[in-house]
């Protein structure tokens, strides 16, 4: 928090928000919870920021959210240019920030999905990860910890990105071992446009596999990820899977991964997971405890086999397309088999699978416990 008339110190939580407030253009008061400190601490930070004119409060349409004042606006522009001038010069949303509720709303589901990668350790800042959507030619970049460009971001490299505009997608996620192209739908289902969503994954493909980071992913396939504020998304996505409302872009092979998250805390930390193979191993390899290896002649998606010779599918990701094919073979072959989730994702798991799976739980809060105490 600051003092009276000065600016708030870096690695502070008063200058987090302003960080958080010009990257976003407008931060919703809704995210607040999911920063870091107690309540009454981050009540008292924001007023002060109000009372120094360093932050304002724009309310409209039911939406609340925060913005930079003038002030802090020239203060972090000029300190630090090379993070905040992208955000905060000529006309950009996250600048001259428009009162349209569906352009204050994609801000917001910004906001959503930067707070989610901050709290899974990824950098967003620009100053802070390798320039790999950058006009200008660089050197290969190889990335050793997870990083988050915005939409905005890739579109840095010019007329090629064109292509993408059409696209729902609100950046992509990179990992030294991983790339997921980034969505977020809010509390809604996705109208996704089949052709739009093809031409983003096969561009970042040929982008990030064979030219500029080609010597980190040659031989990566492109993940999905999805963000929503409930799991009542992924039933609807899941159940709607043989109606003419079939969301074919999730479930007809165009990704063989594409993991649905929820914008709260249970998203955040299994984002953090997801950017952690070695986690994910030694979670897999404790999930294996009574089980036989997989089947490779099987044909069915599984992981590892029960007692009786059913297969087994480690589904805690909520990987959409491989939880469908898991099912959907499962009563092709009228069989079947045992789906492992978190305890507060089998509600709805259960909703969709019926009786054709049985579920075996991992309590969360016994696993976050133990794998980020």
């Amino acid at each position: 928090m600051s003092d009276k008339g000065t600016f708030p110190r870096q690695d502070t939580l008063g200058f987090y928000l302003l960080e958080l407030a010009a990257i976003c253009g407008e931060f919703p008061a809704s995210l607040l919870p999911r920063i870091p400190g107690s309540s009454s601490y981050k009540e008292a930070v924001i007023t002060s920021l109000k009372k120094e004119g360093l932050l304002r409060v724009f309310y409209k349409d039911r939406l609340r959210g925060f913005r930079l004042g003038r002030k802090a606006k020239g203060r972090l522009l000029a300190e630090n240019p090379d993070r905040f001038a992208f955000y905060l010069t000529g006309d950009t949303d996250t600048n001259r920030i428009r009162s349209e509720v569906t352009r204050r709303m994609r801000l917001h589901r910004t906001a959503e999905t930067y707070t989610a990668m901050l709290n899974a350790g990824a950098a967003v800042f620009r100053d802070e990860k390798p320039p790999v959507f950058c006009t200008e030619a660089v050197p290969e970049a190889v990335l050793k910890s997870p990083a988050f460009y915005g939409s905005r971001e890739i579109k840095e490299m010019g007329i090629d990105m064109v292509k993408i505009r059409s696209s729902r997608m609100i950046g992509v996620l990179l990992t030294p071992t991983g790339i997921f192209l980034t969505y977020n739908s809010g509390s809604y289902t996705a109208k996704w446009d089949y052709r739009a969503e093809q031409r983003a994954q096969v561009l970042l493909k040929m982008v990030l596999c064979h030219q500029r980071m080609a010597s980190q992913y040659a031989r990566t396939e492109a993940a999905g990820l999805l963000f929503c504020d409930t799991l009542e998304p992924f039933y609807q996505i899941m159940s709607e899977s043989d109606s003419h409302t079939r969301c074919f872009f999730l479930l007809d092979g165009n990704y063989e991964h594409f993991y649905y998250l929820t914008n709260d805390h249970y998203g955040d930390t299994l984002l953090k997971l997801l950017c952690s193979p070695e986690k994910i191993t030694v979670l897999d390899r404790m999930l294996m405890q009574g089980l036989s290896p997989k089947d490779a002649g099987l044909p069915i998606e599984h992981d590892a086999l029960d007692r009786d010779g059913s297969p087994v599918l480690f589904g805690y990701f909520l990987d959409i397309p491989r939880i469908n094919r898991f099912h959907t073979a499962l009563q092709l072959q009228e069989r079947t088999g045992t789906l492992v989730c978190f305890d507060f994702q089998k509600e709805v798991l259960h909703r969709f699978c019926g009786r054709q799976v049985e579920f075996s739980t991992i309590s969360f809060e016994k696993f976050e416990r133990r794998f980020f105490p």
